[in-house]
């Protein structure tokens, strides 16, 4: 399709591109941050939105139980995961969905646990409604995150929710199975509620296989509200669609009503017509998606493992962010952030940003052309390079 094609982004308002002069201080930076892809969206869906703008009206927009049905297909066909369409609800993101959800199910002064590192609006989604945070680190073996199952069980027995990311974001991984079961299970143990950011669950590489946490049983679906999205998927994320299943229907009426008094009740024209395109005709595309973002994840670890001793890529098992150990770097965590922006020019994400755990990491974006790719390995072994030189002489 269109996946070697570099499309310039520059002066759409995009953050990726057009904001990089003013985050990171030099217009001559290369963006590898923000997650969203430098794709274009599949064919099919532009189809949908341009056919729908041309009607050339753009009222009060519902999401009916055609939409619905769709969601419940893509669901069964990709997870497994036979749901009620009952069970949906609909918001323009899911971080606004997991702000809801926590003033909906949780009290001021609650605790609630995440598994550090992990995706920086986590932690503003608890700080900010007066929640407490309690973090389980994941401990970083043999190159593969793992779960401290001793940690996490003494962790949750004394909080009210517990935030999972599935798959990870930064670290990349996939769950497996039994992760999820004894996740879930000391959830079920320790009365606690299950809230599960799912975005990334289509982006999936060989060997791995994404399981909503819900989906093991009804006593774990009743407990835990799942947040999906076709935005990080299809890469529409602009639109501000997405939803949640929650299957516990006394959850769902909360979280409605906690909707209801943010005045979020709808979705705009646009998103609806989005999910109902991608979800039915985008497959082919995402699958070949996948084989690009796997060739891109591969193409990154060789680079790197060949030219550049001192940096490890955590190879992830989903999602297009890959999670880079700089700590043999010899760095500071605040030199490695400017020798990355100052020395190799490249826009990435502050692994601290993540939490204390990312210190001395850095997260790159893959999702773009292989000679973007390229161009951003390029300028960090460039960059390495001289530096060794430099500390040599």
């Amino acid at each position: 399709m269109t996946f070697n094609e570099v499309v310039d982004r520059r002066n759409t308002r995009s953050v990726k591109w057009d904001l990089t002069e003013q985050l990171f201080k030099d217009k001559e930076i290369l963006p590898m941050w923000v997650a969203d892809m430098d794709f274009q969206t599949p064919k099919p869906v532009v189809d949908a939105l341009v056919d729908r703008a041309s009607h050339g009206i753009f009222g009060y927009t519902v999401t009916d139980e055609s939409i619905h049905s769709i969601i419940k297909k893509w669901l069964s066909k990709k997870h497994h995961w036979e749901i009620s369409t009952d069970w949906l609800s609909y918001s323009p993101g899911v971080v606004p969905s997991l702000h809801t959800s926590v003033e909906a199910l949780t009290e001021p002064g609650d605790s609630i646990l995440i598994q550090t590192p992990v995706y920086p609006p986590f932690y503003d989604v608890i700080k900010k409604h007066d929640r407490n945070i309690v973090t389980s680190s994941l401990q970083l073996q043999d190159g593969r995150y793992e779960i401290d199952f001793e940690d996490f069980e003494e962790k949750i027995q004394n909080v009210k929710a517990f935030i999972l990311c599935n798959p990870h974001n930064p670290v990349g991984r996939v769950w497996t199975k039994d992760e999820l079961q004894r996740m879930a299970d000391l959830c079920v143990k320790h009365d606690v509620l299950i809230l599960s950011d799912e975005i990334h669950a289509d982006l999936i590489y060989a060997g791995h296989k994404h399981i909503p946490i819900a989906s093991l049983s009804d006593k774990i679906a009743h407990r835990t509200t799942t947040y999906f999205s076709p935005t990080k998927t299809f890469n529409i994320a602009g639109l501000q669609a997405s939803y949640i299943v929650t299957p516990d229907q006394d959850m769902k009426k909360k979280i409605d009503a906690q909707f209801g008094l943010q005045g979020l009740n709808m979705l705009n024209t646009m998103g609806v017509t989005a999910i109902e395109a991608s979800y039915e005709h985008g497959e082919e595309w995402l699958n070949e998606l996948v084989e690009v973002l796997d060739a891109n994840k591969d193409l990154l670890m060789k680079r790197v493992h060949e030219e550049i001793s001192q940096i490890q890529i955590i190879e992830p098992e989903g999602t297009y962010l890959v999670w880079m150990d700089c700590r043999d770097l010899g760095l500071s965590h605040n030199e490695l952030k400017e020798f990355m922006r100052t020395k190799a020019k490249v826009g990435l994400n502050d692994g601290a940003s993540f939490g204390k755990e990312g210190e001395g990491f850095m997260r790159i974006n893959i999702a773009t052309p292989p000679q973007t790719l390229n161009e951003g390995i390029d300028r960090i072994v460039q960059a390495v390079k001289k530096q060794n030189d430099t500390d040599s002489n």
